[in-house]
């Protein structure tokens, strides 16, 4: 009998990885599929309407919805799915990165209240594994913990207003020592969960030593609870329209903000460390959801296309133009990103994130514009309905579009790849340099004249 994991990816990669998949991932994977099944996909639209429109309420409410599906997941051991104890012993569930990508697969099909229904949503998820990984026994009891327990949320502050942050070595936030003490003044925006009125503390990342000669020294990275004096949340952004209420990605102001010195992770000039280890796993987190987003919405589109409701000039869609190409485009387009996905959450289980770069790199600007596209197919067969907000697909595209810029930009992404390439040109000249001379010695001893 088939796992039901293929009904939503498909019968080749999942034979491709079942032999690595342990009787607890397969059972947990199963739990997942039939908790979104019977009870997160079909809250998606209550959660819509429970959240107000009224700015004054909006950004005050918690979803009940939402609530009640954190209880009975939590209730049904679907928790925290994201963290794995082979790398975090002590806070993680016996599941590989391989494993929860399959999970994530299913979780990308139902946005966000999908991923916070299993408190495996971001930012939480980056800033719990850099508390798990740094931080101090101090620290994880007071923040780790209650995370982890989803009793609360949480932001992550990097990125600024006024600088290249992509560029993580121009960040202009400055922290510095006082005493007992440490001082944060610095402008940011885009700070993901800082809406929330669940949010309780910031990673905050500043410049720390800015005149240290290793420009990767001179960050560190502070806790700085979101209720402190001196944290000014100015405004929430908007994401193509959206403000991903009641989380948020919001400007940040911190003016004169004073805590213990004990809030400092890690130490002085650990910043860049830090934020290399929590962006690696989050970045395929991301493509993980993003190939689930993108087979929901080639979904969407095979009933469009089918519907006897919305034929043309007497015709299926599907009978016009390229739309049968488009759909075959699509599959062909998801199967190979997918493999991508797998094989990086295989790297990562292997070697850890550190030993993944090269795969979780490609996966990256890959991914998220392959997901694009096929959502713009979809987008495109519906008409007007499909840039609406009657269907999932327009918010699905703004957030995979914004996703090409998240964790850092494509042009980044591309560049590392290329340079990493460009490194193995010289033994790949060797080795074809061997050949040659094995080619020419073998064409000498049998007389042999080469034409080329």
């Amino acid at each position: 009998m088939s796992h039901p994991i293929v009904e939503y990816t498909s019968p080749s990669s999942w034979a491709l990885i079942e032999d690595k998949i342990s009787p607890f991932g397969k059972e947990t994977i199963t739990k997942v599929i039939k908790f979104m099944e019977e009870d997160v996909y079909p809250a998606a639209r209550v959660a819509h309407a429970q959240l107000p429109t009224d700015p004054a309420t909006r950004w005050k409410t918690v979803i009940p919805v939402l609530v009640d599906l954190k209880a009975k997941a939590k209730k049904l051991g679907l928790w925290n799915l994201f963290l794995s104890k082979a790398h975090y012993p002590q806070w993680g569930v016996p599941l590989t990165n391989l494993e929860y990508a399959c999970i994530a697969e299913i979780l990308g099909r139902g946005g966000q209240i999908a991923s916070e229904s299993l408190n495996c949503s971001a930012p939480d998820t980056g800033n719990m594994e850099v508390l798990a990984r740094y931080g101090s026994p101090e620290q994880q009891k007071k923040w780790l913990v209650p995370l982890l327990n989803g009793e609360i949320r949480s932001a992550f502050s990097m990125t600024e207003r006024f600088v290249a942050s992509s560029d993580a070595t121009n960040i202009r936030t400055s922290i510095r020592q006082e005493g007992n003490e440490i001082v944060i003044n610095g402008h940011k925006w885009y700070i993901s969960g800082a809406g929330d009125p669940r949010c309780a503390l910031h990673l905050v990342l500043g410049k720390s030593d800015p005149n240290n000669s290793d420009k990767y020294r001179q960050q560190s990275i502070v806790i700085v609870p979101a209720n402190h004096p001196g944290v000014k949340v100015i405004r929430p952004m908007q994401v193509f329209g959206y403000d991903d209420a009641p989380e948020g990605h919001c400007e940040v102001i911190y003016e004169n903000v004073r805590v213990p010195l004990e809030n400092l992770v890690l130490g002085w000039g650990k910043g860049f460390e830090i934020i290399q280890g929590r962006l690696g796993p989050g970045r395929i987190h991301h493509c993980m959801r993003s190939i689930g987003a993108a087979q929901y919405a080639l979904d969407l589109l095979l009933q469009r296309v089918t519907d006897p409701a919305k034929k043309t000039f007497g015709k299926y869609l599907y009978e016009h133009g390229t739309v049968i190409a488009d759909i075959a485009k699509s599959r062909a387009e998801i199967e190979s990103a997918r493999l991508l996905v797998l094989s990086a959450a295989l790297q990562i289980d292997r070697a850890q994130a550190k030993g993944a770069l090269k795969e979780i790199g490609i996966a990256k600007f890959v991914v998220p514009s392959m997901a694009c596209q096929v959502i713009d197919r979809a987008i495109q067969a519906y008409g007007a309905e499909g840039v609406s907000q009657d269907t999932p697909l327009a918010a699905m595209y703004a957030g995979l579009r914004t996703l090409r810029i998240a964790d850092g930009p494509d042009a980044v992404h591309i560049q590392q790849i290329g340079q990493r390439e460009l490194k193995r040109a010289q033994a790949v000249t060797q080795r074809h340099a061997e050949i040659k001379k094995r080619e020419k010695a073998l064409a000498e001893k049998h007389g042999v004249k080469a034409h080329l």
